[in-house]
């Protein structure tokens, strides 16, 4: 008998139903917070990969956002605490509010480039500013698009990305 070490072994396929109930929960939690604010805005849910996505689209104004997303995080965190109350599972349901983040994600796929092709142009590593997880994870893919490789350093909150030269 052989044995499958774990980066071998096959990836389980995403609970969709279990997905689509995080979604569903998290809407109902979001909508609770809406009326609360009197803020009008509508809720989609998908699935996507591993992750439940919830948005707040058609909402005015960037309340729910924050400065550097900070708000839109924090309601992120909440939105995960409602889920995994109701569920008892551990949540990785992704928010977005008014498309930021799929505005950042652009953003983020563009610098992570540019840092590569600086770092391939120099020879030099590149840190870049402390980002959260999501973010970091989006320069990471784009560095590596890029044939480089990147580290994440340093403690959260102030966790930041390192491109490395080849």
């Amino acid at each position: 008998m052989t044995e499958v070490n774990e980066e071998q072994a096959p990836q389980a396929a995403p609970d969709v139903a279990a997905l689509e109930q995080e979604g569903e929960i998290a809407a109902d939690y979001l909508e609770g917070l809406l009326d609360i604010a009197d803020l009008d805005g509508d809720i989609d849910m998908d699935v996507e990969g591993d992750r439940a996505l919830v948005s707040v689209v058609d909402i005015k104004g960037s309340d729910l956002v924050g400065t550097g997303g900070e708000v839109l995080e924090a309601l992120q965190e909440l939105t995960r605490l409602a889920v995994h109350r109701r569920t008892g599972e551990r949540s990785r349901l992704m928010l977005d509010v008014a498309g930021y983040r799929q505005g950042r994600r652009v953003e983020l796929s563009r610098l992570g480039t540019k840092a590569a092709e600086d770092v391939k142009r120099s020879g030099e590593p590149k840190s870049l500013q402390p980002m959260t997880p999501f973010e970091r994870k989006i320069v990471h893919d784009a560095v590596a698009a890029a044939g480089l490789r990147s580290e994440s350093e340093g403690e959260e909150p102030e966790r930041y990305v390192v491109v490395l030269p080849v």
